[in-house]
């Protein structure tokens, strides 16, 4: 990590940011950004709801550079997922994600979460996505065989927390 970058949460002002790192990291579909947006419309316009957390991650400068989505998996026994990860590309391998990672695991601990789990594509163009979450000690649960798409699966990431 950047010893100088730091988690905070998020803003109204950040929505247009936000909206050009999902695009930028050329990850996302245009449908995926779509409901990434939404889920931070709503987190923003309802000060104090749970059902999502969110965190930003800034540059010393105070400008952001990325940010994470995750929430408490409804009628399981203290399973979380984690939503949306996403980091500036020109911010990338500088150990964001992995700080907020961290960070996210750090407080679920404190909740008293049992696991978390993380869904993702299984084409080609998630391979270092998939490389991120297995380096960060994640271990694929679960394939779902063109799930999203012909040759796009699921794929569903987990780590035990208690």
């Amino acid at each position: 990590m950047q010893a100088e970058a730091t988690l905070r949460p998020l803003r109204a002002e950040d929505r247009g940011t936000l909206r050009r790192i999902l695009e930028q990291t050329l990850a996302f579909s245009t449908a995926e950004i779509r409901v990434a947006l939404e889920l931070i419309d709503y987190a923003l316009g309802k000060p104090g709801q749970t059902d999502y957390r969110f965190a930003g991650i800034e540059r010393p400068d105070g400008s952001l550079a990325g940010y994470m989505c995750y929430g408490e998996i409804p009628l399981s026994d203290r399973c979380w997922d984690l939503y949306w990860i996403a980091v500036n590309p020109a911010d990338q391998g500088k150990g964001l994600g992995r700080t907020m990672i961290r960070s996210m695991e750090e407080d679920l601990r404190r909740r008293g979460a049992r696991k978390l789990f993380i869904e993702t594509g299984g084409k080609t163009s998630y391979g270092s996505t998939r490389a991120f979450y297995e380096a960060s000690g994640y271990r694929e649960m679960a394939r779902l065989p063109d799930f999203f798409a012909p040759g796009d699966d699921k794929v569903i990431f987990g780590k035990d927390l208690a």
